[in-house]
């Protein structure tokens, strides 16, 4: 804290364990604002290791990198204003990612920045309220993108029903593998197929 560097540090993490990251996001943050840390040079590498409780990952602030090997509950995300959260299964997990819900409902509560990138499918009411984190995943349940007034969403799969109910800005982007997808959606939402460049590239970058 005193001398911003590099600090790399692996974590074992069980189901009691709740609202991990954000004690440490407000201790960064009450000494050197959001951005200060990083700009100053700091980076916190974090790696947990299990099953995390609910609202992992709240309140993370820019220079944050975590990475959770394992799933984790409701409330993923809550809040967060930067930095990069990343959950995966565990190495031993022995069915595809995708076919499987590895973080809970209603992540990413009120999120106003920073990037996430899930593999495996989210839970219902993904993003609600979301006004700046870019979030990826490989599927979604109801209520996705509820509410959501900025940042951007990339679901790679099947969503719930009722998709951008009180959506009014930000974009997302929906792999749709069938001809059912625009039954999913809210009606006051807009759909359109990919057909700019401007949009094609701006995915990409997500992605890559």
């Amino acid at each position: 804290m005193e001398n911003p560097g590099k600090f790399e540090k692996e974590i074992v993490i069980n189901n009691p364990n709740r609202s991990v990251c954000a004690r440490v996001s407000g201790v960064v943050a009450e000494k050197y604002g959001d951005k200060g840390f990083q700009e100053a040079g700091g980076e916190l590498n974090l790696t947990f290791v299990g099953s995390a409780g609910q609202s992992f990952g709240a309140f993370m602030i820019p220079a944050m990198n975590v990475t959770l090997n394992g799933q984790s509950n409701d409330y993923v995300g809550k809040s967060m204003c930067g930095g990069n959260l990343i959950i995966k299964p565990d190495d031993r997990f022995p069915v595809e990612s995708h076919k499987n819900t590895i973080i809970g409902n209603t992540c990413f509560y009120g999120a106003t920045g920073g990037n996430a990138f899930i593999s495996g499918r989210a839970g219902e009411r993904l993003a609600v309220r979301n006004s700046g984190a870019i979030i990826v995943t490989e599927g979604a349940g109801d209520h996705c993108c509820e509410y959501m007034t900025g940042g951007r969403v990339v679901v790679l799969g099947k969503v719930g029903r009722n998709l951008g109910a009180g959506m009014t800005g930000g974009l997302s982007y929906i792999l749709d593998y069938s001809d059912i997808f625009e039954d999913k959606v809210n009606k006051d939402v807009r759909v359109q197929r990919i057909e700019t460049e401007t949009a094609s590239q701006e995915l990409y970058n997500i992605l890559s």
